[in-house]
Order: C-alpha cells, then sequence, then structure tokens
C-alpha cells in the first residue's frame, strides 16, 4: 500500500531532491574531522583491526606474486579496501553471517582464518575444505560463519536475505551481512533481494563497495543516479553512505546498522565509497581503462595508512611494531605457502564419495574410467596419478621425509 499526496497537473520527480551525504570521521592525516567522535574502539580491538588490515594486504601481495611465478592459476585482491571489509567485520557479532562476493578475504582474516587455511584452499590440497573442486580464492568457514564463496555474481544477496529470515525466525539475535560491489547491483538478484528484505523485514545488512569499477566499466557508465545509496528509497529501507577507506567511519555506521537489522528486523544499505588500487583479478590490465594519475591520487588515501597514523597519534602503534609486524608476516605468508605446496592432493574418490549417501552406479563407472585413464596416461595427470594410488602418495611422503 502507498500513501500519496494529490495533485491536480503532471509534476514528475526524477530524484535530484534525495542528495546522500558521506559519513567520515576520520581525515587522511590520521585525525579527526571537526565535529567528529570516535566510535568507542578499544585498545586491543582496534589494533586487531589493523593487524587483520596488514595481514591481508601481505597475503594479497604475496599471492599475487605466487600467481605470476605459476604456482597459482589465479588470484584477487583486496587492496585498497581493507578498511571498508575488516571495519564492518569488525562491528559485527562473531556469530553473524557473512556471505562475500570474493575480494572479503579480509573478514576471514579478522575472524581468525589462518595462513595455512589460505593456502589449502588456494592450493586445492587434501586439507582444503573444498576438496580441491573451486577455483582458488572461493573460501568458507562454517566455523567463522563464512558462507562459502561461489563465482557468479550477486547470487549471494538474495541468498543474504533469505538466510536473515531463517534468523528472524529463530529469534537468536543474529542478522546476516552480504558483501557486493556496484557491478553486482546492476544484476536483478540485487533489487529482488532487497525488496523480499524490506517486505518480509529481515535482519540482513547490504554492504555495497563502491570501488569506482565492474571490472573495465567506471561507474559513470553503470548507472545515471549518485550511486548505489539512492536505490534504498525506493524499498522503503535504511540507507548510509559511507566513506570506505575511513575505518572509524565504516565502524560506527556497520555497528548501527547491525542495531537496526537485530533490535528492528530491518533490512539497512550501505554504500562504502572506496577504490580498487589492485586489478580486478590476476587476468586483468587495469592500465588499459584507468590512469596511473588517478591510481596514484588513490594511493594517498590508503586506508591502511590512515589507520596507522591514527594508531600511532594514539600512542597505541610505532614505527618499530610496524616494521617488525611486516616481516613477521611475510615471513609466516611465505612459510606457509611452501607447506600447502608440498600438500598432496584430495584422494581421487573424493569426487564422488559425498555427492549422494551411496555413490550411484553411474558415478562409479565415471570414476573407474578416469582412474583408467589417469593410470594410462600419469605423466600428464601427476597430481591425479599422486591422488591415485596409496603407494604413490606413501612415496611421495617418504620423498619429502628425505628432504
Amino acid at each position: 500500500m502507498t500513501t500519496t499526496a494529490d495533485i491536480h497537473e503532471p509534476t514528475f520527480l526524477a530524484g535530484d531532491e534525495f542528495s546522500i551525504p558521506t559519513f567520515r570521521l576520520l581525515k587522511q592525516d590520521g585525525t579527526l574531522h571537526e565535529g567528529a567522535k570516535a566510535p568507542d574502539l578499544e585498545h586491543d580491538k582496534a589494533l586487531a583491526i589493523y593487524r587483520a588490515m596488514v595481514a591481508t594486504r601481505v597475503l594479497d601481495e604475496r599471492m599475487l606474486a605466487a600467481q605470476r611465478q605459476g604456482r597459482l592459476s589465479f588470484y584477487m585482491q583486496c587492496t585498497g579496501e581493507e578498511a571498508a571489509v575488516i571495519g564492518a567485520t569488525a562491528a559485527l557479532d562473531d556469530a553473524d553471517m557473512i556471505m562475500a562476493q570474493y575480494r572479503e578475504q579480509g573478514a576471514l582474516v579478522y575472524r581468525g582464518f589462518t595462513f595455512d587455511e589460505f593456502m589449502n584452499q588456494l592450493f586445492g590440497n587434501e586439507l582444503d575444505y573444498g576438496k580441491g573442486r573451486q577455483m582458488p580464492i572461493h573460501y568458507g568457514s562454517r566455523k567463522l560463519h563464512y558462507m562459502t564463496i561461489s563465482s557468479p555474481l550477486a547470487t549471494q544477496i538474495p541468498q543474504a536475505t533469505g538466510y536473515a529470515y531463517g534468523q528472524k525466525l529463530a529469534g537468536d539475535g543474529q542478522c546476516t551481512t552480504v558483501f557486493f560491489g556496484e557491478g553486482a547491483a546492476s544484476e536483478g538478484d540485487f533489487h529482488a533481494a532487497l525488496n523480499m528484505a524490506a517486505v518480509h523485514e529481515v535482519p540482513v545488512i547490504f554492504f555495497c563497495r563502491n570501488n569506482g569499477y565492474a571490472i573495465s566499466t567506471p561507474s559513470i557508465e553503470q548507472f545515471a543516479a549518485d550511486g548505489v545509496a539512492p536505490r534504498a528509497f525506493g524499498y522503503r529501507m535504511h540507507v548510509i553512505r559511507v566513506d570506505g577507506n575511513d575505518i572509524l567511519a565504516v565502524y560506527a555506521a556497520t555497528r548501527e546498522a547491525r542495531r537496526i537489522a537485530v533490535e528492528h528486523n530491518k533490512p539497512v544499505l550501505i554504500e562504502a565509497m572506496s577504490y580498487r588500487l589492485a586489478a580486478h583479478s590476476s587476468s586483468d590490465d587495469p592500465s588499459g581503462y584507468r590512469s596511473k594519475k588517478e591510481e596514484e591520487a588513490w594511493r594517498e588515501k590508503d586506508p591502511i595508512l590512515r589507520m596507522q597514523r591514527w594508531l600511532i597519534d594514539l600512542g597505541w602503534w610505532s614505527e618499530e611494531e610496524e616494521k617488525a609486524l611486516q616481516e613477521s608476516l611475510r615471513r609466516e605468508v611465505l612459510e606457509t605457502m611452501k607447506r600447502a605446496e608440498k600438500r598432496p592432493p584430495p584422494p581421487l574418490d573424493s569426487l564422488v564419495t559425498d555427492v549422494y549417501a551411496d555413490v550411484t552406479p553411474e558415478l562409479q563407472r565415471q570414476l573407474d574410467a578416469l582412474k583408467t585413464h589417469i593410470r594410462q596416461y600419469p605423466e600428464a595427470y601427476p597430481k591425479g596419478a599422486r591422488s591415485l594410488d596409496p603407494d604413490v602418495r606413501a612415496g611421495d611422503e617418504a620423498a619429502k621425509g628425505g628432504e
């Protein structure tokens, strides 16, 4: 049901009367804007947030290098968007569900996903939770309430609405936060999800990372309106636009959004204005669609540097601690990567053993045919041959023990 006032001549509205401001607290030099008040963020939590941001940056740098060396097939970085992802995650309850798009590894870092767990997934070895069935960066963690990433764009948005509806029915005071880019907001899934969430009043936070580009398509070519935030009015939904490189503003905005979602069962849309400093993926070359001058202008707005300056100004961090952290993280990432690379792939039988309660005759025939093929051409399938026979795996382990 809609409520309108009567008019007696055709008067059209274009939405220009809606001007959505950007919520900011922290300037790039690490000081607060005039009149701004920092959220109540205690010392230990602030440092945990910062360490997660730095760890995510180091992980991304090293794994992109590994991809360039041919050790990984694919990688995607969070570089430049760490404050948006980690600031939002830190404002949630640890039991709140997170549904990510593909650039939110920082959320897992903050919640305690180890470098070993990252590497096992990236290399698809026998300890990978997904049993090697996904391409790299498709993480998931049941224990950390982080839904496994899927490749199709925007499918997680309506799924988040459905999951949040279940949380509403359960009544345990939890919410779901779903991350996506402004490009994904052009998918039909986005509109279906927001409409359903508003109509059914579910506790979900729609978190849009507006980083300026949908792969190579700039925002100006994606939509004519003032970003994504005004769309919330069409669904009568709470909305806020925030500086996505301002960790304090993101944290404060998400914390309040969670309160609205949980206490009132109301969906909230957050548009975080940021910038993807890295390429879209390891398969992308951004020099073809944006200038170095534009990139450098945004590097000066680095969210990690902004928080670092704030912490130093408070006396909570130092250059010596920064150097020690960087060295420690780089060493740990490299050591963990070497371990993961040496682990064997998942057993070949795992392709079919948990598809159905019992392996069907057709699946068994396909598996037997695959094994025969691999045994005939083992040099063409080194990983398959390695995972096929226990004696091959045992020999590999013995060889590793003698190194």
